[in-house]
């Protein structure tokens, strides 16, 4: 099996109507983590349905949670994620793949 790195995923719940203002924070915040060593890449998935409690879905591939935990600490993340917070709730956590199939 080839190296699969780690997977980021955070869970978002945020009122429909107050997403995409969310999402001009988000793009800012995406640009610097990639810039950041170990970044692999990054999605936003966003719910078809406005009544659905998690309304974004974050999911980006870093070569090793070192790699993650050193990006989400850089000063500016901290300050665009604190500003996030005050209209989401966020349930970020670590993932390895234990399964696939194709």
């Amino acid at each position: 099996m080839t190296d699969t790195g780690i997977t980021f995923i955070n869970v978002i719940e945020i009122p429909a109507d107050q997403v995409d203002e969310f999402l001009e924070n988000w793009h800012d915040r995406a640009k610097l983590m990639q810039t950041a060593p170990g970044f692999r890449d990054v999605r936003l998935h966003r719910a078809l349905l406005s009544d659905t409690r998690f309304q974004l879905v974050n999911v980006a591939h870093w070569d090793s949670a070192e790699a993650c935990e050193a990006a989400g600490a850089n000063p500016a993340v901290v300050s665009s994620v604190d500003t996030a917070r005050k209209v989401a709730s966020a349930n970020p956590a670590l993932y390895d793949v234990v399964a696939e199939y194709r």
